[in-house]
């Protein structure tokens, strides 16, 4: 089966007529903010092999994450959870859909998604480290450069230990 991109526009019309609009990211990014009508299935569950309620199989099935990264590589897991029905990818996943200026439901009492917590805490450190080495001693450039390890050691091993301390914080214990 090909799987095909649709616009914002183009996904609205299909959700119009029936379609099921699937948000594949992670529960805390859907609660923070999702589209109207989507329903929340992380990829973590698909790949899990959870599939989506029964719908019609006429009744086509569209995929949307944050920028569309998530979607496009796992298009196969997602054929499967969707299974008989035909299934789309949102292009541009949720950032599309804002910039197309269509409406987004928002709820700031659910926390920032982990990576952007991560990227805010990296970017203070560096940035503290930086500003101390200059100011007061050459040591604290070891700060910048301890943080800076450790996301490279994130990125090449898909483990952050940074994110793992993160979710265990008391403003991310948010139950759905």
């Amino acid at each position: 089966m090909t799987v095909q991109t649709v616009t914002p526009s183009e996904a609205r019309q299909l959700m119009q007529n029936g379609s099921t609009l699937v948000d594949i990211r992670e529960p805390a990014e859907f609660l923070r903010e999702r589209i109207p009508g989507a329903i929340s299935l992380p990829l973590s569950d698909i790949l899990a092999g959870k599939k989506i309620a029964e719908q019609p199989a006429h009744h086509p099935v569209i995929f949307h994450c944050l920028a569309g990264s998530r979607t496009a590589q796992h298009q196969d897991a997602l054929i499967g959870a969707a299974a008989p029905a035909p299934v789309f990818l949102l292009s541009g996943g949720i950032n599309a859909w804002k910039s197309d200026r269509l409406p987004t439901v928002e709820d700031k009492k659910y926390p920032l998604p982990i990576m952007r917590q991560v990227q805010i805490v990296a970017g203070i450190v560096i940035l503290t480290g930086v500003v101390l080495g200059y100011a007061t001693d050459k040591n604290f450039f070891l700060l910048s450069g301890f943080v800076g390890a450790g996301l490279l050691f994130a990125g090449v091993s898909g483990w952050c230990g940074m994110a793992m301390l993160l979710s265990r914080m008391p403003w991310n214990k948010v139950n759905p």
